[in-house]
């Protein structure tokens, strides 16, 4: 009897040690709502795209060979068997797009290079996509915009696919010699680049939910393509430093930060399991950027020791991604150990996502030890109703400014999404655009939620 008084003392203690030592931030916002927001003279405002999202006849990459594809029970990849086909054809519609960014007052618009247009079949480029891209860049810095390019948001070339993409270390040299290519095309003209998008989301949703192509479900494969992923990153880092211009550019990587919280906090297995899953999706980035190690040892799942000390340093800034946290309940099964739960009273957006601004904080508190600028490269609400976009805004950049009086080194904001796109596995259900498109007429609208974010800029001048 008194060794099980011992167990269950010993467990409650250590219940309370991590209730104390990872606490659930919340504020009080009828307390924080009325504080005003004061950002240095050098902050920038922009926000974002990603080129199969919205550019339209995106055909020779892994995503469009995706979503003409069924799954082994003859189910369609995607929602409702949607297509990205003409997107938001921002191809052909991008100067009337730049204009809608001047109407926002934002100074910055992030957008990708579609590698799939550029290099069509290995070391075969296309000089009309390259033409194409410094024509919109030339536009942008016409009209006083700094773009900030994106070198990889989730799609590959067919040709790389069928290589074997990131599942291979090797390949990563097909990815080098087209970021080569690009940089020196248009380094004379942009200053900021990011090379790897999310390679813990790429990696997770393509190998281990499979809910993005390839749609495998290996974690031990999931973390390895985690890894070359990020020897990509560095590589090119290194690569494109080698290169004229390359001192004066910043070159980063963009992650997406997300927090994993217990669902029940008395429940020790919801804490195993939110450790877990912040291992792989936080830990192995931070830790590689950080220590340049990775160290991973899983049972049953992921075993990854691997080393890299040029990786220490090797980003210039640190691109954040914040949409929400999620609360995780355990489960009894091998491959799904847990499950997603959402707190009654938080405010949900339509992903569904809680509204939890909270966490954008905590976010940047944690990856301000990489010690390098962090710039928000995503943050933003997929709201149809448009009646929670004024809300979020209000609060998330709150959040960014209290981080900031933290003496958090935050240098810009990039909302995501300009306007409404091809949001992968979701399709065109959900709306994060500050500008609402119908996709018959390719009319765009700004939301009348999108207004306070075009309050705050001007409010910020």
């Amino acid at each position: 009897m008194i060794y099980f008084i011992y167990l269950v003392m010993f467990y409650f203690s250590i219940i309370v040690f991590l209730r104390i030592s990872y606490p659930e931030l919340r504020w009080n916002w009828n307390l924080e709502k009325d504080k005003k927001l004061n950002f240095p003279k050098n902050f920038f405002w922009g926000t974002a795209t990603a080129s199969h999202q919205v550019e339209g006849n995106c055909k020779n990459n892994n995503w469009h060979n995706w979503e003409n594809n069924f799954n082994s029970d003859g189910q369609p990849r995607i929602k409702d068997n949607q297509k990205a086909g003409l997107a938001c054809d921002h191809w052909n519609r991008f100067k009337d797009d730049v204009a809608l960014l001047k109407e926002l007052g934002v100074s910055h618009y992030r957008l990708s290079l579609e590698w799939s247009k550029i290099e069509t079949k290995k070391n075969k480029f296309n000089e009309d996509a390259l033409n194409h891209y410094s024509e919109v860049i030339d536009f942008l810095l016409e009209n006083n915009i700094v773009p900030y390019v994106t070198l990889h948001h989730f799609t590959n070339p067919t040709w790389f696919d069928e290589l074997g993409s990131f599942e291979k270390e090797k390949n990563i040299d097909f990815f080098i010699n087209f970021c080569e290519l690009v940089f020196n095309r248009y380094s004379d003209k942009v200053s900021n680049w990011c090379t790897i998008n999310e390679p813990e989301v790429y990696s997770v949703m393509g190998y281990f939910s499979g809910i993005f192509p390839p749609g495998k479900k290996d974690a031990q494969l999931s973390a390895e393509v985690q890894k070359n992923l990020l020897i990509a990153h560095t590589k090119v880092y290194y690569k494109l430093k080698s290169l004229p211009n390359g001192k004066k550019c910043k070159i980063g990587i963009v992650k997406n930060v997300m927090q994993f919280d217990p669902s029940r906090r008395w429940h020790l297995l919801d804490w195993l399991a939110c450790r877990i899953t912040d291992t792989v999706y936080n830990k192995m980035s931070l830790s590689y950027l950080k220590y340049g190690k990775i160290k991973i040892n899983i049972p049953f799942l992921i075993n990854i020791d691997y080393t890299n000390k040029d990786a220490v340093g090797a980003t210039d800034f640190f691109g954040l991604n914040y949409y929400s946290h999620v609360h995780l309940k355990f489960q009894f099964d091998k491959h799904e150990f847990f499950t997603n739960t959402y707190p009654e009273n938080d405010i949900m957006t339509d992903m569904p996502y809680t509204i939890y601004p909270e966490g954008l904080y905590r976010a940047l508190r944690r990856v301000k030890s990489i010690n390098k600028p962090i710039i928000i490269t995503e943050n933003g609400i997929a709201d149809s109703k448009d009646d929670r976009r004024g809300l979020f805004i209000k609060r998330y950049i709150y959040a960014v400014n209290k981080a900031i009086e933290d003496d958090i080194d935050v240098r810009g904001y990039f909302y995501w999404s300009l306007m409404d796109n091809f949001e992968w596995a979701e399709g065109y259900d959900m709306k994060f655009g500050l500008y609402e498109v119908d996709f018959k007429t390719q009319e765009r609208k700004l939301r009348e939620g999108s207004k306070e974010f075009i309050k705050i800029i001007n409010e910020s001048k």
